[in-house]
């Protein structure tokens, strides 16, 4: 019988299993060849009249592209990919051999964005894959694909804006405290390929793009700023965010110049009928997949959200309520002044996180009705902020498990009545890029006796916490137990977490 670490673990590798490049795509995209060849994505078909080919850009497009290529064979005629610098040699060491092109491959590889910040080598491959567009006929066919850290290596200003001019202006204004939003919107008003601009240049070619979401709701057109999703923010909505920002008269002549070419008020949409844009892989399919494998190993498990966000402590905050509330049920408390109480805190910080989509009182009904005797599982997904204020080394997911281990570890110790000691619990959360901040964990498990195995060894828990040092904490144990530590997967769809609660 495998331990409740060793069930979590199995949870968050099935989750992650399922949006790995190949499985995910082998699952969306098969090629037909009798007849008129065509390209079948999730049941649609795409006739290939002429010719067919590829680009892409983002993290895990490597890994897209091999998979693309075999399902493709022969009828691929070119394609130019462009991602991180350094993940070939990357996967290499790793040796995952299936997330590399096979030798002799039509699909050229550019790597560039050093540290996710675009460059001239990005900025090359964005040209080369311009050009692809430009020349496509009404015949062709552009697969196009997509992931998380796609808008680095795809920058390709407007003319005469020189790739500098638009990275000081993105500087200046982030500096001023403008939103990720704002950014994006200026980035994508001075930029050929963003907001739609790649879909357009590709015209009249039938255009098909498969997409892994890192971004909470799917927005198609905020995940890798949306170079094929029609564009919903016009050039008066970045003069407005230049405004709001003081900026408008130390603009480089060159942004001027391009701003004042655009007509003022907005133009007839462009079409889109030629392109289809197709989520392959999401944390929900992977928060689905994780569901099925509890739900086999016997557990009654419910899906919290898909979209957790916020400040790391206050998620902490959440999850502890959570475990306490399972807990409670376990027992025939949690109808008593215990259980009340921490249902009134639950919705209160569900209030305060204002997580999209989340329906808290509905899923503490349907927590309710799950009867006592079966152990229980939640799952969640999404991404949380760390407010950095020490100098130690951790990421967000170390944390929240550190958090998670403390809170639990308090509520045992100062309530009396506490239903935790008669349970078994372990919570994981985990990054589906196998990375958690500047570690080579992808994040970490605790349990209530974690803070008291520490408490032994004399570590200031509170300590590690304030100097954001989670790494060098779960690192203090011997066999690295609590780190969870995955190796590069090769895919992101944000961060998972698993709680798993067992009466004893």
């Amino acid at each position: 019988s495998m331990s409740l670490r060793e069930q979590a673990l199995s949870l968050f590798r099935s989750a992650v299993g399922t949006v790995r490049p190949a499985p995910m795509l082998k699952r969306a995209v098969r090629f037909q060849e009798d007849g008129c060849p065509r390209l079948l994505v999730k049941g649609q078909a795409f006739p290939v009249k002429r010719h067919l080919y590829l680009v892409g850009f983002g993290k895990a497009v490597l890994g897209m592209a091999a998979a693309a290529e075999e399902i493709l064979g022969d009828h691929l005629v070119q394609g130019i990919i462009n991602v991180p610098l350094g993940i070939q040699e990357s996967l290499q060491r790793a040796g995952m051999q299936e997330m590399l092109l096979k030798p002799h491959s039509k699909i050229q590889v550019i790597e560039g964005a050093k540290n996710n910040l675009p460059d001239p080598e990005a900025l090359k491959g964005a040209v080369a894959i311009q050009e692809l567009a430009e020349g496509l006929t009404a015949d062709d066919l552009l697969l196009v694909l997509i992931s998380g850290g796609g808008s680095a290596l795809l920058p390709a200003p407007i003319p005469p804006i020189l790739l500098k001019e638009k990275e000081k202006l993105t500087k200046m204004l982030a500096s001023r405290g403008a939103a990720i939003q704002e950014l994006n919107i200026v980035r994508k008003t001075l930029s050929l390929l963003k907001g739609g601009g790649l879909a357009q240049l590709a015209y009249p070619a039938q255009v098909v793009s498969l997409i892994l979401s890192d971004v909470i709701g799917d927005p198609l057109d905020i995940i890798a700023s949306g170079p094929t999703v029609a564009s919903s923010h016009s050039v008066q909505d970045c003069l407005q965010i230049l405004t709001k920002y003081n900026l408008l008269h130390n603009l480089p002549e060159s942004v001027e110049t391009v701003l004042s070419r655009s007509p003022a008020k907005p133009t007839a949409p462009e079409d889109y009928s030629h392109v289809c844009n197709v989520i392959i892989g999401s944390n929900t399919l992977a928060l689905d997949e994780a569901k099925c494998q509890a739900e086999s190993l016997g557990y009654a498990t419910l899906i919290l959200s898909t979209a957790i966000c916020g400040e790391v402590s206050r998620v902490a905050m959440l999850y502890c309520h959570l475990v306490q509330l399972v807990c409670l049920g376990f027992t025939s408390l949690r109808e008593g002044p215990l259980g009340a109480e921490v249902k009134g805190n639950l919705l209160q910080l569900a209030a305060e996180l204002e997580i999209p989509g989340l329906n808290l009182a509905e899923f503490l009904q349907a927590l309710q009705r799950l009867g006592p005797e079966r152990p229980v599982c939640i799952l969640a997904g999404g991404e949380t902020t760390v407010q950095l204020q020490g100098t130690g080394k951790g990421g967000r997911n170390q944390e929240l498990a550190l958090r998670v281990g403390l809170g639990l570890h308090r509520a045992q110790t100062t309530e009396t009545g506490s239903p935790l000691g008669r349970c078994k619990i372990i919570f994981l959360s985990g990054g589906t890029d196998g990375q958690d901040g500047p570690t080579e964990a992808a994040g970490a498990f605790c349990s209530p006796k974690l803070v008291e195995e520490a408490l032994q060894e004399g570590l200031d828990v509170e300590g590690f916490l304030s100097n954001n040092d989670s790494y060098t904490f779960f690192s203090q144990f011997q066999g690295g137990h609590h780190l969870l530590v995955t190796g590069l997967t090769g895919t992101n769809v944000m961060d998972i977490q698993a709680i798993l609660i067992r009466a004893t």
